[in-house]
């Protein structure tokens, strides 16, 4: 059997999603049986030529098939993009969402819990872990473009029958045989581009996975810094309701002496017994929230349930005046659910060229090299030798409409995959708004009620000034007490509140994932 690597002709079409140019080399064999092969015990001197020439047709082979994959190319959908931020108060290029999370949060406390967090938490390292099983799948993916190789070897011992129709008079009835063999080559020749689109498909899937993994970071950093400021929340309300305590309790022991004293009445007592039991219940209620807020932080840092060391006070971590937005483009690229959200959809349309090259026929070529002999202590003497080329070529003819279907399916994820992205984009657009409206009118809700909380607080001294001097009731005392102490929890709640805005913004930008 001869092989002759004929000229290639210049053809288009590919059968492909567009006019492609490639060069087609006809193999003569190729177009007369399904599977040829090509095998020889005793090699002659003219196969060394043949050999040459089907090493020559694989080297060209391996160039050409780099020229044609089905399936569209992945090209960025087109995004209407806003001019700017909802509510942004400043416009420029700069953004806080550009800023590192050590460089927004100044609290070292609330620092080194984010450390911790970082290198132990559950998510987190289920999300490294998942990067590295994306990583593995692409070299498994990657590794089909190319050739295998490998080595092998068999021994048989065979024993003929003594009586049996095929004795053997000498009495030699034993019989060894042995094969060495390389394995030179077991190649796919990706003409349509199965192979690459696999392979684009993977390395889009280990970028997705990468970006998800940023995603965990950024909602890690945020919902460490959430439990942070409301575990000061908890601490400054604790304290305001320990001090209201001890203030109501004072004037209930005066109430009750001038009760004593035939110059109170017991509807003050009652009434001051009422502040007093209002205050304590609430202590308690803390105390529970704190120690559950407590062993919430213990498990984001991979932590048995204990106490949370805290450094500054509510009323003491700083809040810039003006969060700086930034660019709305550069919203797309710094998010990362944005940016995983892409590469899904870039696999889900490589993933169609997969889909439409089953359509097409897959040559596969297998070579192997080796030695043959039916005696071990000959065997790598004399003509032992044997080598082989198979070229195998596989066309689909009849399915029941299975590839149809994977081609279909596959679009359908693309569609899906393409609706997706383009909603992150807009769910990412809606978190910055809502984020800095937020940011905005809970700052003026906290200057407001630091005024009335001013203004109630001089209100308390003067009724019970009142009060001691004789001229006005215990009924005006403890309802200033009363009102002042809902006003002090109240701007407890506004700071808390102020504080986390101000983290919804910077994970709203995509903050804190940056190295």
């Amino acid at each position: 059997m001869d092989y002759e690597a004929h000229k290639g002709t210049k053809r288009t079409g590919c059968w492909s999603t567009g006019v492609l140019e490639c060069w087609v080399f006809k193999i003569p064999s190729l177009h007369h049986s399904i599977t040829p092969s090509l095998r020889c015990l005793k090699r002659p001197r003219k196969h060394r030529v043949l050999r040459g020439e089907v090493l020559s047709v694989l080297a060209v082979a391996a160039l050409w098939i780099t020229g044609c994959m089905v399936g569209p190319d992945y090209k960025q959908p087109a995004v209407e993009i806003p001019p700017q931020f909802r509510a942004a108060t400043t416009t420029g290029v700069e953004s806080i969402g550009d800023l590192k999370w050590f460089e927004v949060f100044n609290d070292p406390y609330l620092q080194e819990l984010i450390r911790v967090a970082l290198v132990q938490n559950y998510d987190l390292r289920d999300a490294i872990a998942r990067v590295d099983a994306a990583r593995a799948n692409l070299g498994i993916t990657r590794s089909n473009q190319f050739p295998n190789f490998g080595a092998g070897g068999q021994f048989n011992t065979i024993e003929l029958s003594r009586n049996g129709e095929f004795s053997i008079p000498s009495g030699n009835r034993q019989r060894n045989f042995g094969t060495v063999f390389l394995n030179l080559f077991t190649f796919e020749i990706d003409i349509w581009g199965r192979l690459r689109r696999a392979t684009e498909s993977a390395q889009a899937q280990l970028l997705a996975s990468d970006w998800n993994r940023r995603v965990v970071i950024t909602t890690l950093i945020s919902d460490v810094a959430t439990a942070y400021f409301n575990l000061l929340e908890l601490d400054m309300e604790l304290a305001i309701s320990r001090n209201t305590l001890d203030t109501r309790e004072e004037s209930l022991r005066l109430l009750k002496t001038q009760l004593q004293g035939g110059v109170g009445t017991l509807l003050d007592v009652r009434q001051g017994e009422q502040l007093v039991y209002g205050a304590a219940q609430i202590i308690p209620d803390d105390e529970r929230q704190i120690q559950q807020l407590e062993d919430q932080i213990s498990y984001l840092l991979g932590k048995n349930p204990g106490p949370v060391t805290r450094g500054n006070l509510l009323t003491t971590q700083p809040t810039p005046p003006e969060v700086p937005a930034g660019l709305t483009s550069a919203l797309l690229e710094r998010r990362p659910d944005i940016q995983a959200a892409e590469q899904t959809l870039i696999a889900a349309n490589a993933n169609i060229g997969v889909a439409k090259a089953a359509y097409f026929p897959q040559i596969t070529l297998t070579g192997e090299y080796g030695y043959q002999s039916t005696a071990l202590s000959n065997l790598f003497s004399g003509s032992r030798r044997y080598w082989s080329f198979v070229p195998q070529l596989t066309q689909p003819i009849f399915t029941a409409g299975r590839i149809p279907s994977q081609v279909e399916f596959a679009e359908a994820q693309q569609r899906s995959a393409l609706a997706q992205y383009e909603g992150a984009i807009q769910a990412g657009f809606r978190d910055v708004s809502d984020a800095l409206i937020q940011y905005q009118k809970i700052r003026e809700i906290r200057a407001q009620r630091e005024f009335l909380v001013t203004s109630l607080t001089d209100r308390k001294r003067l009724a019970y000034m009142r009060f001691r001097g004789g001229v006005d009731t215990m009924l005006n005392a403890l309802n200033s007490d009363q009102d002042l102490f809902a006003a002090q929890l109240s701007l407890a709640e506004a700071r808390r509140d102020e504080l986390l805005s101000l983290v919804q913004v910077y994970k709203a930008l995509g903050g804190g994932w940056q190295e």
